[in-house]
């Protein structure tokens, strides 16, 4: 979670996105969602945005990060398999 607000930064999302995130997903969960926007981070225009949307997604009950980090991985399994 330390690196998260790391990252955060980084990817110049605001605290307040992050808090939010923070207390509608909850610590850990918002953590792991700005692990995987850091993984497509070049294919996002707005990490702080798209952050805020997830949030409000999660509010609404309509997020959950299951498919969010299978996404990851099987991007990460495609790269892997590119680069043998």
């Amino acid at each position: 979670m330390a690196a998260a607000v790391v990252v955060r930064s980084m990817l110049g999302v605001s605290p307040s996105a992050y808090q939010a995130a923070c207390q509608v997903m909850g610590a850990e969960n918002a953590a792991i969602a700005m692990a995987c926007i850091l993984e497509r981070a070049e294919h996002i225009n707005s990490a702080g945005g798209y952050l805020r949307d997830l949030t409000k997604k999660a509010a609404r009950g309509e997020f959950g990060l299951g498919p969010m980090v299978m996404a990851a991985l099987k991007a990460n399994t495609a790269d892997e398999r590119l680069r043998a």
